[in-house]
């Protein structure tokens, strides 16, 4: 009998506060759907400033915008956090393709970010076309040398997570000069990273092997790529890459911009919620990743305008420098383990401002489960997605250094690589209900972490 009432007792307090739970949920969902801030904070950042490469004036006019975003949501503190970054200038650029005895004709071209370009003189060649590096490896270093290598690589359309097929694709961009330079190659040109049924070449990180040359490397989009793709397959195809895009070797001196409102009960346990700062030269760095910085400072004025007190500490973090270096995570970690910070959770939301569908986690499959019988709390917001390994690029140093558990919002995946890294991601691509569902969904995973202590 005794049992039985310890029994009803627990299911009681449980029923108590799974209800309390939902009418959170909706008092989060009704602040920000009905008095955020976040989509207007997007277009000055987008509209105000722009794109926003690491290393520019832009990204130290970004800096200052993000410290006045955070004051005006209430954060109890909010400070700048130094990171040195490197700086990479594209310049002039231009591409140009003819065939057989034609005439050269321009097309529409992106040089990769960190990529060496040609010192701003015309480099002419032939063109080889190969469809993945097993078809390259097979061919003969006179085939190849003095050639300009086209990595005629389709993104996979058969991924409904279109996240792993950028997964898939991304060695092409990410190493594909240094792979053509071993054998000999001049320059590299690439199918962009894109799903998008358009002519938008996709820019984005590459790195070099410091054992070969460093050769330039261009993008194309994917109309142009299908037409070379044709021309390659009936004849010769001469390309002339002109640019002036190069990696300084000075870093410039950036910041992280941080802001927190203390925990009620643990103010020395920390959960981290961010994005990043910086963006690539080109569009105005809307979806990526605009919208996640956004998203963090609206967690911070949501806790603040509902009256909601969390039990840990919430921090808002703007990265420096994800796009090309990672120096501002980097530097995060760095002083978390320095000044020996507990960070029982960090989330990144990097992924766009698309209607969120899920929260994927890197952590003991013990405090997933933990989390997960709260999920069915999330389904009345569109949220259902729990069983995905997600973290994110900039809290991946508090992983590796911290073993902290982490966090990614899981937006939908269709659209986002239509506009990444493109001249079309442009605050006009955002929708406010999706962006601002995306930060309802982030405050109350924070909510439940803190409210539950369930890390």
């Amino acid at each position: 009998m005794k049992l039985l009432t310890l029994v009803s007792v627990a299911m009681v307090c449980t029923l108590h506060s799974s209800a309390q739970d939902s009418l959170t949920f909706r008092k989060i969902s009704d602040e920000i759907l009905l008095h955020g801030t976040c989509y207007d904070n997007l277009r000055v950042l987008c509209k105000k400033v722009g794109n926003r490469l690491s290393g520019t004036p832009a990204a130290a006019k970004a800096v200052e915008w993000g410290a006045k975003a955070m004051k005006e949501a209430g954060a109890d503190n909010v400070w700048l956090q130094p990171a040195d970054v490197p700086y990479w200038h594209r310049g002039e650029e231009s591409l140009m393709l003819k065939t057989g005895n034609g005439n050269y004709k321009a097309v529409n071209a992106m040089s990769l970010g960190n990529s060496e370009g040609t010192n701003g003189r015309p480099l002419e060649a032939a063109i080889v076309m190969v469809h993945n590096y097993d078809e390259f490896k097979a061919l003969p270093d006179e085939a190849i040398k003095g050639k300009i290598i086209f990595f005629n690589y389709r993104f996979r359309q058969d991924f409904v997570f279109t996240f792993n097929g950028y997964s898939d694709a991304v060695k092409y961009r990410w190493a594909g000069p240094s792979v053509a330079a071993k054998k000999g190659a001049a320059g590299v040109i690439i199918r962009s990273m894109s799903t998008g049924v358009d002519d938008f070449p996709h820019t984005g990180s590459m790195h070099y092997n410091d054992s070969f040359k460093k050769i330039p490397e261009m993008a194309l989009g994917n109309y142009t790529a299908d037409s070379l793709e044709k021309y390659c397959s009936r004849g010769t195809v001469y390309a002339k890459m002109r640019s002036e895009c190069h990696l300084t070797t000075k870093m410039v001196r950036s910041y992280n911009v941080i802001g927190e409102i203390k925990g009620s009960l643990y103010p020395d346990r920390i959960i981290t919620v961010g994005g990043h700062l910086d963006s690539w030269d080109v569009g105005e760095g809307a979806h990526d990743d605009g919208a996640g910085c956004v998203q963090s400072i609206e967690v911070l004025r949501a806790f603040k305008a509902t009256g909601i007190r969390p039990k840990y500490t919430v921090r808002a973090v703007l990265f420096m420098n994800e796009e090309n270096g990672l120096k501002g995570g980097e530097a995060y970690a760095d002083s978390a383990a320095s000044k020996h910070e507990y960070h029982v959770l960090a989330i990144e939301t990097d992924a766009g401002g698309f209607s969120p569908r899920g929260i994927g986690m890197e952590m003991s499959e013990v405090k997933k489960d933990r989390i997960r019988t709260y999920k069915d709390l999330f389904l009345p917001y569109g949220v259902y997605d729990f069983n995905q390994d997600e973290g994110g690029a900039d809290i991946s140093p508090l992983k590796r250094k911290l073993d902290v558990p982490v966090a990614g919002l899981l937006p939908d995946s269709q659209r986002y690589f239509d506009v990444h890294h493109t001249n079309n991601d442009v605050f006009e691509t955002v929708n406010h209900r999706e962006l601002k569902l995306g930060a309802v969904a982030l405050t109350q995973f924070i909510y439940l972490i803190s409210q539950h202590e369930l890390l």
